[in-house]
């Protein structure tokens, strides 16, 4: 109970900066909204006047900042999608990726030394008290070492994990009482979305974690000469604070930046392309934030990412899946998408292979059907995933951490030239992986791989299973005592549960009534 009237504070809290920032003015104007335009309209009375010299890009960023950290990572997504959000909102809202309002130095320091245990001037030759960027999780000071190496220090910002804890709370909430009152939406599974990103998050403020994925990601890449990921420093990296080496560059989106180092865009994207494609599909282990403000292209035209903390993993399976489903869409072999999906176990038996090999094709001919360089396999994903809901087919969680990043990497393709597809710049890499990993002799490698696993686990499946027989015959199904109690517990708190969500939603419509009422 208490739980439940905190979080509808903190909805009220979030509904009260989006009126006082004016950052819902947008629906205003769009067409057919009726009288939700209406009331977005009339809630312009309320706006705090000191912002209205503001475009509604630097509102809306404003109402993220806010709103919290979870809400500004978000809002670094949707800067990436100029073609989505207008280039003026996703200019203004570039300045979350790494140009927040930093915290003052003398916090940074003392952080150092708490983490550390040695003072600033013992581990650094010099320490620059102005940060180079300040994001919403942590901020990055450069620094020198004794050695004469040049470094950059992140460093947490003060309180971060409170706040992460309280938003990451409010979303689970929202996330049960949404299931719980609307079962339908049990399928999308946003309670296990929920979890998926308080996992990242989790990893992301502890920058130790952080440390360990650079390094596993720079020894993906040892041997490839288009991508460098900067040296961690372990003697001076923490939980708290991470020193890795300079990185001297420029960021993609930085068109006068690429020029003025005589670097091709088109180029950049190709290697962009090919590195991503390896990380996902060859290594099962990316990067999965690669905004522009976590990216810089060195003089020579390599590209160093920055900043590890969301890192996405997927296991053979998965990846196989996904390139039989891209191919079998790229090919317009809607069929071969259906088989995918029921092979994967997410298409229910109960439902025609048939009939949702017809939903992929409305899904995919409008968008395989415009020009090249306009086909977005972020888009694609994102499309297949409102169809699985007349299937009732459950949205796997962990694709949606590559979703994401397809599509902000596909926004960074754009910045970098509107007119390729970077999938297509790809293609060779990717036509030789599909050859060795899902052409017929690898599927024969696959299969005789699976069998001799099988046949080493076969003896010790039949003597469990012939134990489980002779335990059942001899004593018949028994459970324990334990056991009994718990699944009666489980009933109860599940009926008790349901009517709080039942209670509390209803509450809190009648105080939203309430304050219509009273506006």
């Amino acid at each position: 109970m208490i739980r439940s009237v905190r979080h509808l504070f903190g909805l009220a809290r979030i509904a009260w900066i989006l009126i006082r920032t004016a950052a819902l003015t947008p629906l205003a104007r769009l067409p057919g909204l009726g009288a939700l335009g209406w009331v977005a309209n009339q809630l312009e009375r309320f706006r705090d006047r000191r912002l209205d010299g503001e475009t509604e890009g630097r509102r809306l960023a404003t109402a993220l900042v806010r709103m919290g950290p979870s809400f500004v990572k978000f809002g670094q997504s949707l800067a990436t999608r100029a073609d989505i959000m207008g280039a003026p909102i996703a200019g203004d809202l570039a300045e979350l990726q790494d140009r927040l309002s930093p915290f003052p130095a003398s916090e940074a320091r003392q952080a150092v030394e708490r983490e550390l245990e040695e003072p600033v001037e013992t581990l650094f030759a010099s320490f620059d008290d102005k940060p180079v960027a300040a994001a919403s999780i942590a901020q990055v000071h450069r620094a020198v070492t004794p050695e004469g190496k040049d470094v950059a220090v992140k460093i947490l910002r003060p309180g971060v994990e409170a706040s992460f804890a309280r938003e990451l709370d409010l979303l689970a909430w929202m996330a049960e009482v949404v299931e719980t009152l609307i079962p339908a939406s049990r399928r999308l599974r946003m309670i296990d979305a929920v979890a998926v990103f308080a996992d990242s998050v989790a990893t992301e403020l502890d920058l130790g974690m952080e440390a360990a994925a650079a390094s596993e990601l720079a020894g993906n890449f040892l041997d490839d000469e288009t991508f460098s990921v900067p040296e961690v420093d372990w003697l001076r990296t923490g939980r708290r604070v991470l020193t890795v080496a300079w990185v001297e560059g420029v960021r993609p989106d930085d068109d006068a930046g690429l020029e003025a180092l005589g670097l091709d865009p088109t180029e950049i994207l190709r290697r962009s392309a090919c590195i991503f494609f390896n990380q996902v599909f060859r290594d099962g282990f990316f990067h999965a934030d690669m905004h522009p403000g976590n990216v810089f292209i060195t003089a020579d035209g390599v590209i160093s990412p920055v900043d590890f903390g969301i890192m996405g993993r997927l296991d053979a399976e998965t990846r196989w899946f996904l390139a039989d489903m891209l191919t079998g869409f790229l090919t317009r072999d809607y069929d071969l998408v259906a088989d995918v999906h029921a092979r994967a176990g997410i298409l229910p038996p109960h439902r025609s292979r048939q009939d949702f090999a017809q939903a992929c094709r409305s899904v995919g001919e409008p968008i395989l059907g415009r020009p090249l360089h306009e086909i977005s396999l972020g888009k694609l994903l994102g499309q297949l995933f409102r169809v699985t809901d007349r299937f009732d087919m459950e949205i796997q969680p962990h694709l949606l951490l590559l979703q994401k990043t397809m599509v902000v990497a596909e926004g960074v393709g754009r910045s970098l030239n509107p007119n390729v597809n970077m999938w297509e710049l790809a293609r060779p890499l990717i036509e030789d992986w599909m050859r060795e990993n899902r052409g017929p002799e690898a599927r024969i490698q696959h299969a005789v791989r699976d069998l001799a696993i099988f046949g080493e686990r076969l003896p010790t499946a039949l003597g469990q299973a012939e134990r489980i027989l002779e335990e059942v015959s001899e004593h018949g199904f028994r459970l324990h005592p334990d056991t009994v109690r718990a699944l009666a517990d489980a009933q109860a708190k599940g009926q008790a549960r349901r009517r709080r969500w039942i209670l509390w939603p209803l509450i809190a419509i009648a105080a939203a009534a309430a304050l219509v009422a009273a506006l």
